[in-house]
This record gives structure tokens, C-alpha cells and sequence, in this order.
């Protein structure tokens, strides 16, 4: 059963996205080993958001796939958040590390995604289901744009980052609201 799960479509395209995030990150913070000597950085970038764009195209269709052709799993559902915040992180930080998007906003984001990871873990051992909304696939998306940008460094790159920042947050707060909403709802039935 578990063999089943793992080897269906979506499941591959999540792990297809663990596994390029640490390559995409390695990319990004060790530009000065031996076995770079020669390239120059800007082939790094464009390599490092090849591998972005390719991991973030596997988002949208694991997805797709897994709702229209009914593969969604239980697996599928702890690995496609995990690959999406190892994705982000690997570019937030990297990012972070090259100088290039602020240590404030990538502090915000983290934080964010590590209460709200923690809230749905509550949220699940209380037996509520408090499932990604349209507001937090928009937050995917943003933050995901701003990788993008800065990858490549593009104009209004630290502009979409702060965007993204205000989206992550604002989608934060609709999370909790859900939670303490559904909580109350629980308790008024029980």
C-alpha cells in the first residue's frame, strides 16, 4: 500500500521537488568550490533558476493531477507541503545568503510557515481539517515569483519579496482565524 502511494504521479512530482531544492540551494551558497572554477556566477543563477522554475512547474501539476484523476493520499498530502517549504526555503535562503533579499523578510516568511506548520499539527491532533485556502496557494505563488526575481535579478525583485511578505502574513492570520473558527464549532457540537 504505502509502495502504491509513493509511485503514483503527484507523489513523484513532490519528490522530484525534495530532491531539487537541496541541489538548487548548493547552487546558490557554494559558488567558490573547486568544482566551479571557471563558470562564472551568473551561470550558477541561471542554472539554480532553471531548477526553480522546473521544481515550481511540478507544484502546479502534482496538484492538478492528484485532484483530477482522484490520487490524492495521505502521503501525498505530507509531501507536498514538505516539498514546497523545502523548495522555498532552499531559495529564501540562498537568497538570503547571497545578499540579495533582506534577513527581515525571509525571517518573517520562516516564521510564518513554522506556526502555521505547528498549528496544523495542532489542528490535526485535535481531529479538525484545516486545509491550504486560495489565499495560501496565492502566498505559493508570490513568494515563488520573488525567488524568481531575485534568482535572476530582475527589477522589483525586493518589491515582490515584500508582497510576498505581506500575502505570507495576512495568510497567516486567515489560518489562525480558521483554526480558533473551527475550534469553537468543534466545542459548541461536543
Amino acid at each position: 500500500m504505502f509502495l502504491a502511494q509513493l509511485f503514483n504521479i503527484p507523489n513523484i512530482l513532490a519528490l522530484i521537488r525534495i530532491f531539487i531544492a537541496p541541489v538548487m540551494f548548493f547552487l546558490l551558497v557554494n559558488r567558490d568550490l573547486e568544482l566551479f572554477r571557471g563558470i562564472h556566477y551568473s551561470w550558477l543563477d541561471y542554472w539554480a533558476a532553471f531548477l526553480f522554475v522546473l521544481a515550481s512547474a511540478t507544484d502546479f501539476f502534482d496538484g492538478y493531477i492528484a485532484r483530477t484523476f482522484n490520487q490524492v493520499t495521505t502521503l501525498g498530502e505530507i509531501l507536498d507541503p514538505l516539498a514546497d517549504k523545502m523548495l522555498t526555503l532552499a531559495g529564501f535562503l540562498g537568497l538570503m545568503m547571497l545578499e540579495r533579499a533582506s534577513p527581515w523578510a525571509i525571517y518573517l516568511i520562516l516564521t510564518r510557515e513554522l506556526f502555521i506548520t505547528g498549528l496544523r499539527v495542532s489542528a490535526i491532533a485535535r481531529g479538525l481539517d484545516i486545509s491550504a485556502s486560495m489565499l495560501g496557494k496565492i502566498k505559493t505563488v508570490v513568494q515563488m515569483f520573488a525567488i524568481g526575481f531575485l534568482l535572476m535579478q530582475w527589477r522589483g525583485g525586493e518589491i515582490i519579496l515584500w508582497v510576498a511578505v505581506a500575502v505570507t502574513l495576512y495568510s497567516g492570520y486567515e489560518y489562525v482565524r480558521e483554526f480558533f473558527k473551527t475550534l469553537e464549532s468543534q466545542e459548541a457540537r461536543d
